[in-house]
């Protein structure tokens, strides 16, 4: 069994910040990419930030200069800081991994979602 667990999600006013945390946990051998997802409501859910194990990063347009996105490999957790928050940021923020178990093989997991209300 293998979980994210996310956290940090919240409410703030335009310009402010905040930092997302997600821990993986459960038989994990090894993670490849992390990365966050949002889905605002009435929209699809995007991709917002995704990391390689290497390091790699790639960023929404949208979130570009704004956001960063780093990871702890020994904790198995990715970060998101998220700088010069707008409204249209407000959305429920997910976690996502793609990892290796050691029981299964290869397995896409994703968290519960943390939501984030930026307000004007």
């Amino acid at each position: 069994q293998v979980q994210l667990v996310e956290s940090g999600g919240g409410l703030v006013q335009a310009g402010g910040s905040l930092r997302l945390s997600c821990a993986a946990s459960g038989s994990i051998f090894s993670i490849n990419a992390m990365g966050w997802y949002r889905q605002a409501p009435g929209k699809q859910r995007e991709l917002v930030a995704a990391i390689t194990s290497g390091g790699s990063t790639n960023y929404a347009d949208s979130v570009k200069g704004r956001f960063t996105i780093s990871r702890d490999n020994a904790k198995n957790t990715v970060y998101l800081q998220m700088n010069s928050l707008k409204p249209e940021d407000t959305a429920v923020y997910y976690c996502n991994a793609d990892l290796f178990t050691t029981i299964i093989g290869y397995l896409e997991v994703w968290g519960q979602g943390t939501l984030v209300t930026v307000s004007s």
